[in-house]
């Protein structure tokens, strides 16, 4: 049997943590900036982590178990 490889474009996208939670960036925060407030700007900074409800399918992708937060 081949090697189960895993989801490349997925690997660019997320960090996994020490805890297994996988650690993503928030949509809409790359550009088109001016009429966002200041607040929600800063709320893309903080780090968030995917869901339960996503996890399973990360680490079928992946190949690897994962917790959710």
């Amino acid at each position: 049997m081949s090697k189960l490889k895993s989801h490349k474009g997925l690997l660019k996208r997320i960090r996994i943590t020490a805890k297994g939670k996988v650690k993503v960036r928030r949509a809409f925060g790359g550009h088109l900036r001016s009429h966002k407030s200041g607040k929600l700007m800063r709320s893309y900074r903080e780090p968030n982590y995917v869901g339960k409800a996503d996890i399973k399918r990360i680490g079928a992708m992946l190949n690897e178990r994962l917790t959710s937060n």
